[in-house]
């Protein structure tokens, strides 16, 4: 049994404010917690389960490598499952990525081709986390920094035939959009109108990237997650809760970790937003 949908936007539960969020009951509508933070036990499980109880919690994983080649880690998958047990999250989560292949990890989210074996992989990996979680799982597109030749799909393809092969839904992340569409020069509106609108997109992020200049002049987004959101990503934002509607947001904010208060700041501003939008639905309805 899921807990209730979050009327409001959410943030990171990042260590910095988890005092704070104990203490006096923040006005958010949700946190997001990194799964693999949170295995095995010990006191951080025990102040997750606290802030459970307090405020709606979603699960978002970094280290399943749902995309590798050699099997899932059923350890792994047992840690969530136990997680999500427990904290009876909103939403569990986990990226279009792999990391990981034999006893090999990397600490970062590479990206898979998107060709029809990598898909079969995929869908085949999607369906047996649901399977063994018991539960529906979203799958996170990922920020690019280059692409794969010869492919098969798009990433928007990609993603719409893997939500047909699994009945998983989508975390639309919103800058990864705007990351990868500088990076790769594609534009950003044309991949959220690849996204079939059929409410399959659960959840949305934002967050803010990095600027780095190159040697030629040319600049690289990086996904750092360490600045408000960039006014792109916010028109983005617009664009995509007109087409698939008042989807639960959250802001990502992993770096150079402001005060809670400027989070919450964020996560209101988002809310502005999504009031406007359903404003604007209400006014063509009538």
């Amino acid at each position: 049994m899921q807990n209730h949908m979050p009327k409001l936007s959410g943030i990171g539960l990042r260590a910095p404010h988890v005092r704070e969020l104990l203490d006096l009951k923040a006005n958010i509508g949700f946190l997001e917690a990194h799964s693999e933070n949170y295995f095995g036990g010990g006191q951080s499980r025990k102040i997750l389960k606290q802030i459970s109880e307090m405020y709606p919690v979603t699960l978002h994983g970094v280290g399943l490598s749902l995309g590798r080649a050699d099997g899932l880690d059923q350890e792994h998958i047992r840690q969530i499952k136990s997680l999500v047990n427990e904290i009876n999250p909103v939403f569990v989560s986990e990226h279009l990525t792999w990391s990981g292949y034999s006893h090999i990890h990397v600490p970062d989210l590479l990206p898979i081709p998107f060709i029809n074996e990598a898909l079969d992989v995929f869908a085949a990996h999607v369906n047996e986390f649901q399977d063994k979680i018991g539960r529906q799982v979203l799958v996170e597109n990922p920020s690019n920094y280059l692409a794969f030749a010869n492919l098969d799909y798009t990433e928007t393809e990609f993603l719409n035939l893997l939500v047909e092969r699994t009945g998983c839904g989508l975390l639309l992340d919103i800058n990864n959009i705007a990351v990868s569409g500088h990076n790769l020069g594609y534009d950003p509106v044309t991949y959220i109108e690849g996204i079939v609108a059929d409410g399959r997109v659960k959840q949305f992020h934002l967050a803010g990237y990095q600027v780095n200049d190159l040697e030629n002049g040319d600049k690289v987004y990086l996904d750092t997650h360490g600045k408000p959101v960039y006014p792109e990503v916010w028109d983005l934002y617009v664009h995509a809760l007109r087409r698939f509607g008042d989807v639960p947001t959250l802001i990502e904010w992993d770096t150079d970790i402001p005060a809670l208060d400027v989070l919450v700041l964020e996560a209101a501003k988002a809310d502005d937003v999504r009031a406007r939008i359903k404003g604007e639905r209400h006014d063509c309805a009538a």
